[in-house]
């Protein structure tokens, strides 16, 4: 049997690479991550670092077969989670958090049957756009959200709604600043009834009103959040609320012609603020 302290290194290894993948594919949340609570901090780099990787094989992986690809990460997947260890890292520190918390397996199944929607689908319905949002955005709040209440289900289930809502304003929100990439290299159009080479001010502004009520009810719910995890959540609302709110002033033609982002020196005006409104009992 292996000493306790070799399995801590291993452990302690594995979440530490899924932190690096938090730390290179996204600014913004590894910005928000800090400000968690130390105990939630690795929790929640495990969950992104899954979710990241299931996302690169359909979305960057072109040369390969994606579908064998996602067909055994699903399969690597359930194996650590029951064997409760992985050679993959990844993996392994997603596997410690899903038992840790006892995060419900139909969520990760949503989760990766869109990202296997993405591989097949070029377009989407009222349904199915409202399923990928589910599996895609909304489950990831929900398995951030289980480790948030530390395995207090009456607080769990109370925000689950504004945990959805906040993950859809975020995956809307990606949709809007990644309208041109989408369509011209992946060949998708994700919101339902848009014909993309007539993108009216009008169908922007329908799903402008959209993503805001989405963020209305998301608020509600950050601040009813555990202390320890109240001010990370509310630094990536502020993120995405600042880019949410330069798309809308960017035309629909410009849109479809640019990727609109957040220069990382105001991301870090926004991270200040979010603490100064903290102190200040704002939130």
């Amino acid at each position: 049997m292996p000493k306790i302290s070799d399995l801590q290194l291993y452990n302690d290894t594995c979440f530490d690479c899924s932190k690096l993948v938090a730390n290179r594919y996204s600014t913004s949340f590894s910005l928000g991550i800090k400000a968690f609570s130390k105990k939630f901090r690795a929790p929640i780099y495990a969950i992104y670092g899954f979710v990241r990787c299931a996302d690169e094989i359909v979305d960057t992986f072109h040369n390969h077969d994606k579908e064998t690809l996602i067909a055994d990460f699903k399969a690597e997947t359930y194996k650590a989670i029951a064997q409760g260890l992985s050679l993959n890292p990844v993996l392994h520190a997603f596997q410690a958090v899903v038992n840790k918390y006892d995060i419900n397996p139909e969520l990760i199944e949503a989760f990766l049957t869109s990202m296997e929607m993405d591989l097949y689908a070029t377009s989407y319905d009222e349904e199915t756009y409202h399923a990928y949002i589910y599996g895609s955005a909304e489950v990831v709040g929900l398995m951030c959200l289980k480790v948030f209440c530390e395995n207090d289900d009456e607080l769990y289930r109370s925000l689950m709604p504004m945990a959805c809502s906040l993950g859809a304003a975020f995956q809307k929100i990606n949709f809007l600043r990644d309208v041109k990439a989408d369509k011209e290299e992946r060949g998708r159009v994700y919101f339902p009834g848009i014909d993309l080479k007539n993108f009216t001010e009008q169908d922007k502004k329908n799903i402008e009103l959209d993503i805001e009520r989405d963020f209305n009810d998301a608020f509600e719910g950050i601040k009813k959040l555990p202390a320890g995890a109240r001010l990370g959540v509310y630094i990536a609302y502020v993120y995405y609320k600042q880019l949410f709110k330069k798309i809308s002033c960017t035309p629909a033609d410009d849109i479809l012609q640019k990727r609109i982002r957040i220069s990382d020196r105001r991301k870090v005006a926004l991270y200040a603020q979010a603490i100064l409104q903290q102190k200040l009992n704002a939130i």
